[in-house]
């Protein structure tokens, strides 16, 4: 599959990219080349793999996971020794909305 102008300008504009004509034949072969790319894992023989979900295969051993304990807390001052600025026992950050 092979993308003309008219269609990488299409892509461009629902991706919301200003693309300048100077850009248009660089982001075509770009976006060609990927294209080929997934040309190429789609020619890749996959028959008797099994599909994998999670990055482990089926009957895998499961992860180990740590005991979800409560710790006492109470060290706010060593967590806010760092911060560039705090109020009282918290983080003191810029307001961002009006």
């Amino acid at each position: 599959m092979s993308l003309d102008q008219a269609t990488v300008r299409r892509v461009a504009a629902l991706a919301r990219i200003r693309l300048s004509d100077a850009d248009l034949p660089r982001v075509q072969g770009e976006l060609n080349a990927i294209l080929g790319w997934i040309e190429q894992l789609q020619a890749v023989d996959t028959e008797g793999v099994e599909p994998m979900a999670g990055g482990a295969p089926e009957g895998a051993a499961p992860m180990p996971m740590r005991e979800d304990v409560v710790t006492e807390g109470g060290i706010a001052d060593l967590i806010l020794a760092n911060a560039p600025d705090r109020e009282g026992d918290y983080f003191a950050v810029p307001k961002v909305v009006e």
